[in-house]
Parts: C-alpha cells; sequence; structure tokens
C-alpha cells in the first residue's frame, strides 16, 4: 500500500512538472557499479519530472576536497552525496545545505526513523537524509574455526580463548582476529563504551566522555589481544604492508578467521576467500556487566540539497524520487547499502535484491543498543589524535596511561570550539 501511495504522489507531481522543468546537477563519489546505477536512476526521475541532471561522480579519494572547495566558492551541485562525518565541517549552525524540513511536502519524510532523521539534523535543521545506515558487525570464517574445532565466540573472553586452541589445531600462524589502526580503534571504543555506556564524546560537551581510567582499560585489552596471539600486532601488520583485509592473503586463505567490520564491506570481503570458506556475521561480542551493546552505528551517507540551488523544489523532487521511488530504487539497488527508506528496502526485499546474509549483517546492525555515536568521533583532528598516540602505545613507545591522556587532551583541544 505504501508502495502504491508514493507511487500515486510521484504520478501526479510528474503531470505537474512542465510548468517548472529544471536543469540540475548531482555530485558523488562511488565505483562504477553505484556510477552506472546513478545515472540510469536520474534518468528514470528526471524522466518522471521533466528535470536534466547532470551527474558530477568521482571516487573517494579527494571527493571532501573537492566538495570542499565548491561550497567555499558557492558552485557546489544541487544535490550532493555528503559522507555523515563532513557535518560538523560544512554545517556547523545547520546553515551549511538546505533544510530539508522545509520540502516535507515534497519528500516523504515519513519513510525515516526519528532517529534516521535526527542523525542528518543540525541546530533543528534537516541537512541531510540517510541513504543508508552502516555499522560495525563481527564476523568469523565459520569454515576455520569448525577446522579447529572451536565455536565461533558469543563473549570477547571467549575470543581469547579460542586463539590457543586455534593454534595448537592448525598452526601459530592462525589469528581468529584481526585489528590494527582503525580496526583496532574501533574494537577499543567499543569495548569501552560496553563497559562505560558512553560513546567516545560527549554531545552535550563535545569533549571526551571517558576517564582516563577507562580509555587504559579499553588500550590495555588491546594489548591483551596482542599478547595472547588473538590479534597480529599493529608493528606485525605494519611490517607487511598494512594490505587491506580483501586483499591480505592470510584473510584469504583462512589464517585470519574475524573481523570487525562495516555491514555493507561483506561483500567486499567475502569475494577474495579461497573456495569453501564462509564468512558468518555474528551478534557483537560482549563483556559481563556491559551497560550497551554498544554497536557503532552511523549513517553511511546523506543526500543533501545546495542552499544555493536555483531549483531547490525541483531538487527535492530528484532526491524523494531517487530515494523512495519503487522504479529508481530496483535501479539503484544496493550500490549505497541497504536502503534506510522503508519504501525503497521493502521494494528490494520483494524483489530479492539483497542477499540474506547482506540482511543479516544489517539486522545485527539495527538490534543492539548503542548511545549513538558523534560525527566528530571521525573529525580529522580526532582521529589523529587518537591514532597517533595509540600507534605509539601499540609499537610500546608509550605507557597505557601516557596513550590515554594524550588522546583524551588532544581530542578535547582539537574539538575545544567546534
Amino acid at each position: 500500500m505504501r508502495t502504491m501511495i508514493i507511487t500515486a504522489a510521484l504520478f501526479a507531481a510528474t503531470s505537474l512538472s512542465t510548468a517548472f522543468a529544471a536543469d540540475l546537477r548531482m555530485s558523488w563519489w562511488g565505483s562504477d557499479d553505484r556510477h552506472l546505477a546513478t545515472q540510469e536512476a536520474l534518468k528514470i526521475c528526471g524522466g518522471k519530472f521533466g528535470h536534466t541532471i547532470a551527474p558530477e561522480f568521482t571516487g573517494w579519494t579527494g571527493h571532501q576536497e573537492k566538495v570542499a572547495t565548491q561550497l567555499a566558492g558557492g558552485t557546489e551541485a544541487d544535490i550532493l552525496q555528503i559522507n555523515w562525518p563532513w557535518l560538523p565541517l560544512f554545517t556547523k549552525n545547520g546553515t551549511g545545505f538546505a533544510d530539508l524540513y522545509q520540502y516535507k511536502d515534497i519528500i516523504d519524510l515519513g519513510q525515516w526513523t526519528k532517529a534516521d532523521l535526527d542523525s542528518g539534523t543540525v541546530k533543528g535543521k534537516l541537512n541531510g537524509i540517510p541513504v543508508s545506515t552502516t555499522g560495525r558487525v563481527f564476523m568469523f570464517n565459520k569454515t576455520t574455526y569448525d577446522k579447529a574445532g572451536v565455536p565461533i565466540p558469543k563473549t570477547w573472553d571467549e575470543l581469547i580463548a579460542a586463539a590457543p586452541k586455534m593454534k595448537e589445531k592448525l598452526g601459530k600462524d592462525y589469528y581468529p582476529f584481526e585489528g590494527a589502526a582503525l580496526d583496532a580503534r574501533l574494537v577499543v571504543i567499543l569495548r569501552t563504551t560496553q563497559k562505560t555506556g558512553k560513546d567516545l564524546i560527549d554531545p552535550a560537551t563535545n569533549q571526551v566522555a571517558w576517564t582516563e581510567e577507562e580509555l587504559v582499560e579499553g588500550l590495555e585489552f588491546y594489548q591483551t589481544l596482542v599478547d595472547k596471539g588473538v590479534i597480529e600486532s599493529w608493528k606485525q601488520v605494519a611490517a607487511a604492508g598494512n594490505t587491506p583485509l580483501h586483499e591480505n592473503q592470510k584473510w584469504a586463505r583462512g589464517q585470519i578467521a574475524g573481523t570487525y567490520q562495516w555491514d555493507s564491506t561483506y561483500g567486499k570481503i567475502s569475494t577474495p576467500m579461497e573456495k569453501g570458506q564462509e564468512l558468518v556475521p555474528v551478534k557483537l561480542l560482549t563483556i559481563d556487566g556491559a551497560k550497551t551493546d554498544g554497536v557503532y552505528r552511523k549513517p553511511s551517507m546523506l543526500f543533501a540539497i545546495s542552499k544555493n540551488s536555483k531549483d531547490p523544489k525541483a531538487a527535492a523532487q530528484i532526491v524523494n524520487c531517487l530515494l523512495n521511488d519503487p522504479e529508481a530504487a530496483k535501479v539503484m539497488g544496493a550500490s549505497r547499502g541497504i536502503p534506510s527508506s522503508k519504501a525503497a528496502l521493502d521494494i528490494l526485499t520483494k524483489e530479492g535484491k539483497i542477499k540474506p546474509v547482506q540482511l543479516e549483517a544489517y539486522k545485527q546492525v539495527m538490534e543492539p543498543t548503542s548511545p549513538g555515536v558523534s560525527p566528530l568521533n571521525e573529525h580529522p583532528r580526532v582521529t589523529e589524535a587518537f591514532d597517533s598516540n595509540f600507534e605509539a602505545f601499540a609499537y610500546g613507545q608509550q605507557s597505557a596511561e601516557d596513550a590515554a591522556a594524550e588522546i583524551i587532551a588532544g581530542i578535547n583541544e582539537a574539538l575545544t570550539g567546534i
């Protein structure tokens, strides 16, 4: 019924579109499959409303800088694909993009949850609509675990206990998990969030929510994973060239048997695995007395409309079509992840466009509890303050106490005034 209503609304709007046919631009980043799908969907949506939309697409590298330059000069596209952590950079006070609440008569905002809309809202203004929601999920190589005679872990303690059993059965070069750099940081954030019930950054103060003692425990937990042979050390990973997981032969062969990754990367990291390997997404590992599941859940990206657009209503029609129209949804598929729009998700599910294992990974993202994640967690100055000191600790150049103090001080200084 919802799909029929949306289709009818789009048809009615189409009949009125000839009064203000517009020439629009849309910019995004992505891979070839996303480029092709988006261009086809733009033709569909443009045809429904009589608008022409010029596509402007690139790869990920350099796209943020391109958008920043365009915004500074007022030359940005009418419709923009925006990375969620860019909101504090580009629209600090909610005035960097158009307020999409002003176009709620055009965009069917009822297809998103309040939490979805809140994630794209800055100072009460809806600056972007989540295209999809992503989060970090535990994925384990069931084949390797079965060969080792070890059950897939459900707790951190079970993960640690798996290491000696796996090495004894399969060899010393087998690891039940992996984690360095970003992956290691997010493991520390997850476990500390579970322990404290607080995200890294307090949204009320834009400062670190944890005490030094709480962060010290998180860093020491990472070191425990290294010392117990659960993961390769940061130094080992760097010495091997910091190879991305999907290009890592140890991962492909099953010698590394677990990871904590974005649910949307399931296909990317499972495809290179050798024949016969089975990768399964599972619930978040837990600790006794956890105050929250601590899921790291966020919009993978947003669609925004330029505040300088000469035809914002036409742009709103195209945004609504891309995200909610059944025909456009089938063309877009899961090229940007599993859609946040209920209408798009319904049609893709009915059409069998989403694999069951992808839906299972998505379920593991959407069901757990979380105190909420601040986009400032991924602010460049925040990640630099965290990673530089975390790396020094991982290399034995700083104590956990010194690293925690430096991380907190560095992040708080970086966020002062933001």
